[in-house]
């Protein structure tokens, strides 16, 4: 009895001793064959046993010793034979079988199931009953995740049903069940489902019940909410309300739900007297908690065309009563931008140098605003604010821009599917910009001119905004779309000066497909337009459009083969042609050191972007790959609209680190195109005048590793 007792806990014991033993194996190689209906992730989530990351399965990489490696546990493989067979029955596949072909090594093992999956059982019959005169049948059956000939899924069956409580719930029937009959006979491969419903009495919200309100009036969360007493009973209108709670940034918690378990006439009604046959009402329950009434918050940054920045801000929640909020924000950035250039750098000149580019100073940035922002303003869906600023914000070599002024917008269906924002805005303030640019681009090369232009002046347009958001996630995306339109008109209607009269309009479509757990393929298209007014100065009519409102375009989330900004037309600049700053002498020209370049900008643009994204070998958890392409170009458009003339298209990589910010991105773009040709301005004093027609002259090269354009930013690209 003994020994028979020893050999039966010997027997128990065995599978924990492989268990044990076979820890020390790494899975090298895990594969499904025969799988068609079910893909190689589904199967891969339904079992224990993983594969190791990608550098620890390969030959000719894994003797390095990176990746993750992970172990093989002969208990959980065996259970996952048994795993896999459940899942496949599920799904419908009554017949499936398993079998696992097992290549063990000394530390390594191969892992291979081979799946029959046979004939699946299919659905012959679909009934739906009880939802007569209540749902159209009908469409309710093309809704259904399970269809007739689909295989008989016990998943989407489950969905099915979800889906006809789901409908029946949001059309006035908050009670409503629907019990599940299934006929499935694996021998002839059929099965009949029925769904009978049992919707229960139709009901109207009655009392609307708000606990938790502390300094916020009730008045004001009523307008929120979008379930209110006498309305039909709709379950998403509840989770709707508690969407707009949220919503406000007033609360910190916010639920709102039913608070009868029961129908009526079962206990849990309000009047306790509904038979079924009539409206009842039901009631709601808004639970709210609220957060810290005012605000503080401090922030300071680094970025490579920024240099030092610093920001602070001031909320105030509730701000007079009705959910207002009232906002003061503070910004400096560009600290350090405008430090000395000379050989001798030192300082904040070092530490502001763009990623692998040469630094130029630039100056000082600001931005102080207060903003008011009324949540609930002519109807629960819209929204408005009003604000004031005084900025100078200033565009890396092209323009710096003194204003001050305010704007008012109000967003209609703020919180919806689509919402679209109507802004007014004015602003007085001056616009510096080289006087190359106004030269080359508007062929105003006189003093005279150059300084009625650079002059205070009004500035008042009219913007609409559409936004539609069906992104996952807003820092690091992986699935969803995002498209953005937005149209502006400014004139002397709108209270503009007449060198701002222009139409201006932009459109960004970006979309994401997940490929596997978790690889990414992203693309994006952006095009944009101005349409200006002509002005008349010195000489002939020129289309005129200020350089703050020109287009730009090359940079980090731009076309990464391109410097900031530095995509599409440009002029150069030099100041002294004298023998001491020639560089090179070629047969078409003359290269010289000193001279500078200042994108123009232009009045169209289209840039489109495909990238990759997909886990490293190494530190896969924390890093992530890029290949990408980039295609684009900056035009002064003549009378045409659109025009491919010029088009360039830049391919790279990159690397993404994960952090709690968002991924730190850098890349390397490949510019495989000879040096983009401008007119060479004389610049002495204040005269400017055409020094070469083309520069620089051809046969100026650049060497392999000037044609990588480094890029570093935090967060992708798009």
């Amino acid at each position: 009895m003994r020994a028979a007792s020893l050999l039966l806990a010997a027997l128990v014991a065995a599978p924990s001793v492989l268990s044990a033993q076979d820890q020390e194996r790494v899975v090298r190689g895990l594969k499904f064959a025969g799988n068609r209906a079910l893909d190689d992730y589904t199967l891969s989530t339904a079992i224990a046993t993983s594969n190791s990351s990608w550098a620890a399965r390969y030959w000719w990489i894994r003797w390095v010793g990176l990746g993750e490696k992970r172990s093989f546990d002969e208990l959980e493989f065996r259970r996952d034979v048994v795993r896999l067979l459940l899942l496949y029955r599920q799904s419908g596949y009554m017949s499936a079988v398993i079998d696992t072909v097992v290549q063990r090594r000394a530390k390594d093992v191969f892992i291979t199931f081979r799946i029959h999956e046979g004939e699946p059982v299919r659905v012959q019959r679909l009934e739906i009953k009880g939802v007569g005169g209540v749902l159209d049948t009908a469409e309710l059956r093309r809704a259904l995740p399970l269809q007739v000939g689909d295989a008989f899924n016990r998943f989407l069956l489950q969905a099915s049903a979800d889906t006809i409580v789901a409908r029946l719930r949001n059309s006035g029937h908050p009670y409503a069940e629907v019990l599940r009959n299934f006929d499935s006979e694996a021998g002839v491969l059929r099965a009949d489902v029925e769904f009978e419903a049992i919707a229960g009495p139709l009901m109207r919200v009655g009392e609307v019940a708000i606990r938790g309100l502390e300094a916020l009036d009730t008045g004001t969360v009523r307008r929120i909410l979008t379930v209110r007493p006498g309305d039909l009973y709709r379950q998403e209108a509840l989770y709707q309300s508690q969407r707009e709670l949220y919503g406000l940034g007033v609360f910190r918690y916010a639920n709102v739900m039913l608070v009868d378990s029961l129908p009526p006439g079962e206990g849990g009604g309000a009047d306790g007297s509904g038979d079924g046959g009539r409206d009842s009402t039901v009631r709601v329950l808004v639970q709210v908690q609220e957060g810290p009434r005012h605000r503080v918050r401090f922030g300071a940054g680094y970025g490579s065309v920024e240099c030092f920045r610093v920001q602070t801000g001031w909320t105030a929640q509730d701000f007079l009563g009705g959910a207002r909020v009232l906002d003061l924000t503070a910004r400096i950035s560009k600290l350090g931008g405008g430090a000395d250039t000379s050989t001798n750098r030192s300082g904040f000149s070092q530490v502001c140098n763009p990623f692998f580019v040469h630094w130029t100073p630039d100056t000082l940035n600001y931005s102080v605003g207060v903003t008011l922002r009324q949540p609930v303003f002519l109807s629960r869906a819209h929204t408005a604010a009003l604000g004031v600023f005084a900025e100078r914000r200033s565009e890396f070599r092209i323009y710096t821009r003194d204003a001050v002024g305010g704007n008012v917008d109000v967003t209609i269906n703020a919180r919806r599917q689509v919402p679209v924002t109507l802004g007014y805005g004015y602003s007085v303030g001056k616009t510096d910009a080289e006087g190359a640019i106004y030269c080359s681009v508007f062929q105003l090369c006189d003093s005279a001119s150059q300084v009625f232009l650079k002059k205070r002046r009004p500035f008042g347009a009219v913007t609409v905004t559409a936004v539609r958001d069906r992104v996952n996630n807003p820092l690091d995306p992986s699935a969803g779309s995002l498209v953005t339109a937005s149209l502006l008109h400014a004139s002397r209607l709108t209270g503009s000066d007449t060198l701002y009269e222009f139409n201006r309009g932009e459109l960004e479509i970006t979309r994401y497909y997940p490929i596997g757990r978790r690889t990414v393929f992203a693309w994006r298209v952006r095009a944009g337009t101005i349409l200006p007014q002509k002005i008349t100065l010195s000489g002939p009519p020129v289309r005129y459009v200020p350089p703050d409102q020109r287009f730009y375009a090359g940079g980090p989330n731009s076309v990464r083969g391109y410097g900031r900004n530095e995509l599409g037309p440009r002029v150069y600049i030099v100041t002294d042609t004298s023998t001491a700053n020639v560089d090179t002498i070629l047969p078409g020209g003359t290269v010289y050191t000193n001279v500078r370049t200042a994108p123009t900008g232009g009045n169209s643009v289209i840039v489109l972007n495909a990238e990759l994204r997909f886990p490293s070998p190494i530190f896969a958890q924390r890093m992530r790959l890029g290949a990408f392409v980039d295609v684009g170009q900056v035009r002064e458009r003549g009378e045409e609209l659109v025009s491919l003339e010029g088009v360039r298209v830049t391919p790279g990589v990159g690397v993404r680190f994960a952090t709690p910010l968002g991924p730190v991105r850098i890349d390397a773009a490949y510019n495989g195109y000879p040096l983009e040709r401008g007119r060479l301005l004389l610049e002495q004093g204040s005269d400017i005048s055409e020094f070469q027609s083309s520069y620089p002259p051809v046969g100026a090269t650049r060497t392999l590793w000037q044609r990588i354009i480094w890029q570093f930013a935090v967060g992708q690209a798009f």
